[in-house]
């Protein structure tokens, strides 16, 4: 009779296990187990204000951590129907003042950059998403924008654009 019971729970037990699956990945990323395939769009910049590089730099970091951190190869634009597919626009640039003295003067300044993105998955539970994702990096007041501008993109901004829009699309965050 205790045989049995043993005999029992052992077989449910790997039943139970054998119906499991767990997915470990040393980025995080979860992908869905049939895709391939990604498709990061030229991220379009319609903001008023622009940086003539920001687009090509902002596509072109997001293409290699998604195509560094996972197993999915980027396709070109002309490719028909990718697994995922990015779209992307730059919404917002601006600089504003982020800190006054006593004295009505800027003591510190801002870039803020918004990018719009569309994520698209047609695999797996094809949730994809629409979402704003915003950064700012600031800098003091005494120096030019133009002479700050594209170090604050470089190691401040894009990096964190693009890890926030990996975090959602595969991460879940």
């Amino acid at each position: 009779m205790i045989s049995n019971i043993k005999a029992f729970i052992a077989i449910g037990m790997m039943a139970i296990l054998a119906g499991c699956s767990v997915k470990y990945s040393t980025t995080g990323a979860s992908i869905d187990q049939g895709a391939t395939t990604v498709n990061v769009r030229f991220i379009e910049n319609r903001a008023p204000i622009n940086n003539p590089t920001l687009s090509q730099k902002l596509t072109m970091k997001l293409r290699d951590k998604i195509t560094s951190q996972t197993r999915l190869t980027q396709v070109n634009e002309t490719e028909p129907r990718a697994d995922y597919e990015f779209k992307a626009t730059i919404t917002g640039y601006s600089f504003s003042n982020a800190a006054v003295t006593n004295v009505d003067q800027a003591a510190t300044s801002r870039l803020n950059v918004t990018v719009n993105v569309t994520f698209i998955k047609r695999i797996g539970d094809k949730k994809g998403f629409t979402q704003s994702f915003s950064r700012s990096a600031e800098f003091p007041a005494t120096q030019l924008p133009s002479s700050v501008e594209n170090r604050l993109l470089d190691e401040n901004i894009i990096p964190g654009i693009t890890d926030d829009i990996f975090n959602r699309a595969f991460a879940n965050w």
